[in-house]
């Protein structure tokens, strides 16, 4: 979206309901302003309950006078590392997202506080999220990185990180961001590339399960499924799919669906939920590697298991919505799902505070989660059989890009005031209390701090204690789980990741004769991907990426 496009949005989303809303909140318009130095650190052990009023469940979704009096309450740290005005002078450009109207939306109404207290200006990069691969490889590609400050997921650090492109986090941003507070799995080596520090997180993906409840009572679907709790394996789910088609959706009244699949790319972003049909078949517990083989970089993509993934997909797409082959994920989340269509998604955590604090939910009421299913075996890639599991169904839950970052460009080293403006802007952006206001409200980023795990906290913004236990249950469920499946951070990853989509897509459309074709013509590719990055190289990464 261009900038004058979102100051419309913005302009458009300030009602004088919610004007007024603010101007009685914590001061209204007033707070921006600034406290004074005093009441601000008398009020610092309050800041996170009184963030998560802003704008309370219930209170429709957030606006930008929210964010910015969000990121205005979060700026103690700030004022303690840098002088007022101090960056008087410094322009700096900050590349990242624009989709469903989150990411960088909130991040300029976090900053103009920042702006405002330390005379720096941002500039502003704005992608479409099926454009971001192709536009960050392109500047490392051709080596014109004119950006300063960039929104990245961890799997992209094998291409910048390992090109020396990103600044090394200076230890005074370690200590004001608390970095120990971090969920396990996004700690060393996440984050750094030989032994050196890059990322400040803001975000801890994985994919969980989203369903509705309330198919789960209805009388006539109850019947026709013969299932009143939600489905725990993939098999479950295909079936109760199925046995859906014919059903009218107990909340809107209209045509009912299972399982719902996004068949369109999404800029490798969507080979995801691919991956998240497959982690159930494809990772044993006896194996650390799940997607190719670490000693010959093999693929792993065209075995039983993906192909029984891919088959799964093809098998259900008559039970899905019209013109289902045009949509993407963002569309099965947001204007599928969340709206009343589907009785089922994997996605991204964030969907989970979305439900009871975004305008275009209606299902906040009547959603539950859990980790994804499992299966009721699993393929042995050493012995090349299913094997079935003493201890039952196999869970291998998706780490899913393994969460947005905000990393700083080594371009701004050579200058010091640029380069600690520049680490001073994102180690806002990924400060503790920030971050649990972006875990409970839309943001495009889901809980992945110890301390967003405070059920106390969450119910102070209005949600309940049953829905949030089961939320941040699934999260944690899914960090913590012994087979969760960790995506690996080797260079080209998304290259092969778009591919797969680009295959993916003319399987789904018909153009190869079968799954296993399909699932063949994405193999191919991934080896001439690896034969041109080098495959020893990737080889010796993979293998660190997986702790062998």
């Amino acid at each position: 979206m261009k900038v004058e496009l979102y100051e419309h949005a913005v302009r458009s989303a300030l009602t004088r309901r919610r004007l007024l809303q603010s101007a009685a909140s914590m001061g209204g318009l007033a707070l921006m302003g600034g406290l004074p130095r005093m009441a601000r650190a008398d009020a610092h052990s309050d800041v996170r309950a009184a963030i998560l009023k802003i704008p309370g469940v219930g209170a429709g979704s957030p606006t930008d006078a929210d964010w910015q009096k969000v990121g205005e309450m979060c700026l103690a740290a700030t004022r303690e590392s840098v002088a007022e005005g101090e960056f008087a002078g410094v322009e700096l450009t900050f590349l990242g997202l624009n989709n469903q109207n989150l990411h960088n939306f909130l991040f300029r109404g976090f900053l103009k506080p920042w702006e405002a207290y330390t005379g720096a200006k941002i500039n502003w990069i704005d992608l479409a999220q099926a454009d971001y691969n192709a536009r960050l490889q392109q500047a490392i590609a051709t080596g014109t990185v004119d950006f300063d400050i960039a929104e990245m997921g961890a799997p992209f650090e094998g291409d910048v990180c390992g090109k020396g492109l990103a600044s090394e986090m200076p230890d005074w941003v370690k200590a004001q961001i608390d970095m120990d507070d971090y969920v396990g799995y996004l700690k060393d080596p996440v984050g750094t590339w030989d032994g050196k520090t890059y990322r400040i997180s803001i975000d801890g993906d994985c994919h969980t399960f989203a369903y509705r409840t309330d198919y789960l009572t209805d009388p006539a679907i109850t019947a026709a499924t013969g299932m009143t709790e939600p489905p725990a394996t993939w098999q479950q789910v295909q079936a109760y799919t199925k046995a859906l088609k014919g059903q009218k959706d107990p909340l809107t009244g209209l045509d009912a669906h299972g399982y719902l699949d996004p068949l369109k790319g999404w800029g490798g972003f969507g080979f995801y939920f691919l991956e998240s049909r497959a982690t159930a078949y494809a990772k044993h517990p006896d194996n650390k590697a799940w997607l190719f083989d670490p000693e010959t970089m093999k693929p792993y993509v065209n075995n039983p298991a993906f192909v029984r993934a891919i088959q799964d997909v093809m098998d259900v797409m008559d039970t899905q919505p019209a013109d289902q082959i045009n949509a993407d994920p963002g569309t099965t989340a947001f204007q599928q799902f969340l709206a009343g269509t589907g009785s089922g998604i994997s996605w991204w955590g964030d969907v989970g505070s979305s439900a009871r604090t975004s305008d275009g939910s209606v299902v906040g009421d009547v959603v539950g989660f859990s980790i994804l299913p499992g299966s009721d075996d699993v393929y042995n890639n050493v012995t090349g059989a299913w094997d079935t599991l003493p201890s039952g169904p196999n869970y291998a839950p998706n780490m899913a890009y393994i969460g947005w970052g905000v990393y700083v460009m080594a371009r701004v080293d050579s200058d010091e005031k640029r380069k600690k403006a520049a680490w001073s802007a994102a180690a806002h952006l990924g400060g503790k209390d920030l971050s649990l206001w972006t875990a409970a409200y839309p943001s495009g980023f889901q809980p992945y701090r110890n301390s967003h795990f405070q059920y106390e906290e969450w119910e102070t913004a209005g949600y309940d204690r049953a829905f949030v236990e089961d939320y941040l249950g699934s999260n944690a469920d899914s960090y913590n789980h012994p087979n969760a499946a960790i995506e690996p951070r080797i260079p080209g990853i998304f290259q092969y990741y778009s591919v797969a989509e680009d295959e993916l897509a003319k399987g789904f459309a018909g153009q190869y004769a079968s799954a296993q074709e399909t699932a063949d013509a994405i193999a191919a590719a991934w080896e001439k991907i690896t034969d041109q990055i080098g495959r020893d190289s990737q080889i010796a990464l993979y293998k660190a990426s997986l702790g062998m």
